[in-house]
């Protein structure tokens, strides 16, 4: 059985993401893993696809888009508060924050992140 955990956002252990976004790190369970990923305003990262996870996102505040591709499926979806979506194993994908507003994103990860090898760079559509 895992012990209870509880972060304060502000006091979380923060990293640089595999694809160039901050990332603070939050709970963690035998199931899966939580983290706040943010950019500053007209910041883009780099497009990656994941090997073994799928992740849910929702974002909390700011403005921008995320671009997706699984296979031949492929869409650019636009982000504000409280917009969730999904990334299923496998799929590409990249995102960036509005020229005027930074991005804060909550995702949750399954089974929990397993460390930087789990991202693997890809192609995307915009210059990171």
């Amino acid at each position: 059985m895992m012990a209870f955990s509880t972060i304060q956002l502000n006091e979380a252990p923060v990293v640089k993401a595999p694809d160039g976004s901050r990332v603070a790190l939050l709970p963690v369970l035998h199931g899966g893993s939580m983290a706040h990923f943010s950019l500053e305003a007209g910041q883009c990262s780099q497009a990656v696809k994941h090997r073994t996870v799928e992740e849910i996102w929702f974002v909390t505040k700011g403005f921008g888009q995320l671009w997706r591709k699984q296979n031949d499926r492929e869409e650019c979806v636009d982000l504000s508060p409280g917009t969730a979506l999904t990334l299923p194993e496998g799929t590409a994908f990249q995102f960036r924050a509005a020229p005027h507003s930074g991005l804060e994103i909550i995702a949750i990860t399954m089974p929990p992140w397993p460390g930087e090898e789990e991202a693997i760079s890809v192609a995307g559509p915009w210059l990171a």
